[in-house]
This record gives C-alpha cells, structure tokens and sequence, in this order.
C-alpha cells in the first residue's frame, strides 16, 4: 500500500486522518503487508500517520521509507533516518530507499552512512527509488541493491526500454509506483478536462497545464484512447479496469511488488482483488499490444514529470 495519498494535499486533496488509518487497519486484515511512505510525503506526516497506526502491530507489518535526495550525506542521511524513525514510532525500517539521486553527494558517501545505519540495526535491507541504468551501474559498482522503485503501469511503460532488463540482469527487483497512473487506470476520468490539477502534470499531459513542470505538447489524445481500449478488454472479461491494469503489472517479468494507493477502506478492498487475479495470456498480450503506441509516443525517458529526466 503507498502512503502519499493518505496525508490528504494539493495533489490528492482533503483526507480524514480516521480514513486514512482505517484504511491501514483495513489492508492488514485483507492481507497487505507493506506499506511504502517517505519523509517527503506531507513532510513527514505519512509516516506520522504509520506510527499511529502500526505502533502496537510493528511486527505484523513491513515498512519501506525513502530519503530526499537533499539528504544523501552522511550526517543528514543519518540524522533523517532517525527523524523517519521518530515519526514511524520504531526502532527499524525494513527497507530504506534513496529517494532520489544526488549527483553533488558522491554515492560512496551515501552508502557508507547506510551501510552504519544497518549494522546498527536501524534499517534491514537499502533500496533505491527513480534510479535509471546509469546511475545503477556506478551505484554496483559499491554493493548490490535490492530494490529499485520505479514508475510503471499500463499508460507508463518508459522502464521496459533499458532499465527493466538491466534490473532483471542484475537481480535487482523492481517495485512499481503509480501503479493506476493517479486514477487514470481505474476509469474514472472519461476526458483530460476531467483529471484534477493535481494529477494532470505527468507527460501525458500538455505542458500548459498549471501545474506541468515539462514543455511538451503531451500525449492526451492517445492517452485517453488506449484508455479506452483498456476499458473495453475489461468489459469484456467482466474484471475492474483498475484490477486488470494492476494484474498485468504483476505479470511482468522483474516485478516483485506493486505500490497502490488506497485513501480509505473500500479502496482498500478493491486494490487487494487484483493479488488473486490472473490473467491469461491472450489478455497479457493484448493489452500489452495495445499501449504499444502510447509508449512509443512517450519514449525512454522514465521521468513521468520533466522533460530534463531526474531518472538517468
């Protein structure tokens, strides 16, 4: 389950604070066992929210946090683990992400600090999050990573050019983030007028949007057609478009788990239905076809927000 969505912002708008745990507690009695937050999200008050909520179950549940790339040197990485530790009301994380590279922080730097906070028990197991083929192979050149988290769904197949295969080369897992594409894959945006500020930013969208960091003329009509198309296959299957969109993630080769967002119970339920569903081949394969234009109109680049990719 990610936790952006929780803390309730500009992007996902208004969130009750008993949603928000509720949704939590609803995702351990479904079977959801880890939760994906970050000292980015609401500054801190995701993982405020998990440490209310996780404080008498730490053990039922596996924690992933991600540090801000600001943060990549040595005291501010461990004094940031220990803020993260803080709020999360914990003595460990199990899996600590850099959240972003740092190219002015040397890597070296950044992993000695992380390698001190695992020996001193305070994370298990070093992730990464946003790092693209170059900056893993200088990153191995170091240590294995377990992990990197990664943007990936039907409408955002940018990783399957280079960084997918370099992962499943190297034995890397990949855990997918946007996993819906911010709603879009649930079906209930029908145009791009519809979409929420918030949500119309990625490069699907045109760079006139108010909140659009890119300068690209977008992708909105092809985006909203493959939609379509993907709204259809689930019709005629008789499956949720959002369960088929997740099913197809989890059918992908270097995929070990997918990150959804769930802002209260109900939503919680529905995402959990996709981890029992699979889909046959013919199905993988048509919608694989079927957003085949979609990528290649958006191309390699696997930074879903600026045109100047942060994931290199």
């Amino acid at each position: 389950m990610g936790c952006w969505a929780i803390v309730g912002d500009k992007v996902w708008g208004p969130q009750r604070e008993s949603d928000s745990i509720g949704a939590l507690h609803t995702a351990i009695d479904v079977g959801i066992n880890f939760f994906d937050t970050a000292e980015l999200y609401g500054d801190g008050y995701s993982e405020e929210i998990l440490g209310k909520a996780f404080f008498y179950q730490r053990e039922k549940v596996v924690i992933g946090s991600k540090v801000n790339p600001e943060h990549l040197s040595r005291e501010k990485l461990i004094k940031a683990c220990e803020d993260s530790l803080r709020r999360l009301k914990t003595d460990y994380i199990d899996i600590y992400h850099i959240h972003f590279p740092n190219y002015e922080v040397p890597i070296s730097e950044t992993l000695e600090a992380l390698e001190k906070l695992r020996n001193e028990g305070k994370i298990r197991a070093i992730g990464v999050s946003n790092f693209g083929k170059r900056d893993l192979q200088e990153l191995l050149t170091h240590r294995n990573v377990e992990v990197d988290q990664l943007p990936y769904n039907l409408l955002w197949r940018a990783i399957e050019y280079e960084i997918l295969p370099f992962c499943i080369q190297n034995d890397i897992g990949i855990t997918c983030y946007s996993p819906l594409s911010q709603g879009l894959l649930t079906g209930k945006f029908l145009s791009p007028d519809e979409v929420p500020v918030g949500r119309a930013r990625t490069r699907h969208f045109s760079g006139k949007r108010p909140m659009a960091r890119h300068g690209e003329g977008g992708a909105e009509s092809e985006t909203f057609a493959t939609i379509k198309a993907i709204q259809h296959i689930a019709k005629e299957i008789n499956i949720p478009m959002a369960n088929i969109s997740l099913a197809w993630l989890l059918a992908q080769r270097g995929v070990i788990s997918i990150i959804v967002g769930a802002r209260d119970p109900k939503q919680v339920r529905e995402n959990v239905q996709a981890a029992d569903l699979k889909l046959s081949s013919d199905v993988v394969t048509k919608l694989t076809e079927i957003t085949e234009e979609l990528k290649q109109k958006l191309g390699p680049n696997a930074d879903m927000y600026q045109s100047e990719s942060r994931i290199r």
